[in-house]
């Protein structure tokens, strides 16, 4: 009887034990630390991964699926495709208590063209006319000319709202109006933000959300596996992949990104400035060896630098087939002999790993290369900023990013004036028909030309704790968003 008494009790405090509450932080981990915090003066991916949709926001915002969705403004119209009318949100603040209205608008997209702008991406607001506060919550960006593609554009991590007040810390304490809020960075480690209890919209699961730096594959293994990571969004060890996938402990997530892998080739170069070469170059490299070799098969080949998900994406892998005998063959028509080229490598295991097979598959076909691994801070510094390179291997992840070959001063220093020229009419294009036809047009152009050895499109590899919801699986814009994030138990 006692016994039973015993049993009944113990199941009695069972039932009246309160269950857990679910976890309301998170550590994610990063390759790359981003080397600033500001979206809108920096190239590096990882700026976007830490405060995309986080920190920052835009007028507009990309959905997990790739789609434009409404940001802090709740909706725009546009009748000729010249003058849009953005309404913006009410109620709306910064971190720091500062309101969030239309004059904040004007100020971020001014300074965004201004002739002394920094920012990464400043063509994306070349084609503005004007920018009118109407009212506090009415904005009017008057164009040069028809541009359809423009709320896409205000979606770009480079195009977020920043207040004039708090604009001259943004590098290293930024102030956005985004659900969660700068809280602090310990360089070389790791970077925490707090959800804002002041958030204008549906309030974030996490109270916290530290990401951590972890390049080393191996090191990057051992994290998940000691459960020190919840969740790692792009795993660096595509080799571990199978085994963490047996795991219960963990889910795999595959999915799609817009990092399109290229090797650039710097068109200054004497040697690379010649077309014959560039294609040379290209037929000597062996795709599926690289995706395999550094990847662990991880990738879809790609002929010319276009997302191969997007439907506009024509199959241009054989215009640069493997084929090193064309290689030399094409090397000895130039007649020119080609001196050792520096091959710069960021410190991404896809470019360190994809390098050295790079450098073995060119020294078959004659050309030697000499291999620098650099630091992210050293590459951004001397190959993007100053096209200090002959070569370099890197994934440009920014989504539909084709019209950077007309960017005069861009790194590759690619310059096609048949090319330029279909940018501008795409610019100008708000039929659907017309602008897709042209977006082939461009691609046809580029993979002609062989602008670059066009490599493969990266495949988004996650690694997350089993009971992390939230994530996501595709990569539509490089970020980490954790506005749906969540723990199921």
């Amino acid at each position: 009887m006692l016994a039973k008494l015993m049993q009944t009790a113990a199941l009695a405090a069972i039932l009246a034990t309160p269950a857990l509450a679910a976890p309301d932080s998170i550590t994610l981990a990063m390759v790359l630390e981003p080397p600033n915090l500001d979206p809108t003066g920096g190239a590096a991916a990882a700026i976007d991964e830490v405060v995309y949709a986080n920190v920052f926001e835009g007028l507009t915002r990309i959905a997990p699926d790739g789609s434009v969705k409404p940001g802090l403004a709740e909706s725009w119209d546009s009748a000729d495709g010249q003058t849009y009318t953005f309404r913006l949100r009410p109620g709306v603040t910064f971190h720091d208590g500062a309101a969030f209205d239309a004059q904040d608008v004007v100020f971020s997209l001014d300074r965004a063209r201004a002739p002394d702008s920094t920012n990464a991406q400043k063509t994306l607001f070349e084609g503005i006319e004007t920018v009118e506060a109407l009212d506090p919550l009415t904005v009017r960006v008057t164009l040069k000319a028809p541009d359809g593609g423009f709320p896409f554009k205000m979606a770009w991590g480079d195009a977020v709202m920043v207040d004039e007040a708090s604009v001259a810390g943004i590098a290293t304490r930024p102030v956005g109006t985004g659900p969660f809020r700068f809280g602090e960075w310990r360089q070389g480690d790791h970077i925490r933000l707090d959800a804002f209890e002041g958030y204008w919209g549906e309030k974030p699961a996490l109270k916290t959300a530290t990401f951590r730096f972890i390049a080393d594959p191996s090191a990057a293994f051992a994290a998940m596996m000691a459960g020190d990571i919840d969740a790692f969004p792009i795993y660096p060890a595509p080799e571990t992949l199978a085994q963490l996938q047996a795991d219960p402990r963990f889910k795999v997530l595959v999915g799609t990104t817009e990092g399109e892998t290229i090797l650039a080739m710097n068109h200054k170069h004497p040697a690379l400035a010649q077309a014959k070469i560039r294609e040379a170059i290209a037929h000597a490299v062996n795709r599926q060896e690289i995706i395999d070799g550094a990847m662990f098969g991880y990738g879809t080949p790609i002929g010319t630098h276009f997302a191969p998900h997007h439907p506009d994406y024509v199959d241009l892998t054989a215009k640069s087939q493997y084929d090193p005998e064309l290689a030399k063959t094409l090397l000895a028509e130039s007649g020119t002999q080609i001196p050792t080229l520096r091959l710069a490598l960021p410190p991404t295991p896809y470019a360190r790993r994809g390098g050295e097979i790079v450098a073995a598959e060119l020294r078959a076909v004659g050309i030697q290369t000499q291999i620098t691994n650099m630091e992210w801070a050293q590459w951004l510094e001397q190959v993007f900023k100053n096209a200090d390179y002959d070569l370099t291997i890197i994934s440009h992840v920014e989504p539909m990013d084709i019209g950077i070959y007309a960017r005069k001063d861009y790194y590759f220093n690619y310059q096609n004036p048949a090319f330029d020229e279909t940018m501008a009419r795409l610019d100008a294009a708000t039929d659907p028909a017309e602008r897709s036809a042209l977006l082939k047009q461009a691609q046809e152009i580029i993979a002609g030309d062989h602008a670059n050895a066009f490599l493969f499109q990266l495949a988004k590899t996650g690694v997350a704790k089993a009971e992390i919801e939230g994530l996501w699986e595709n990569a539509p814009m490089p970020a980490n968003d954790l506005t749906q994030v969540h723990w199921t138990q």
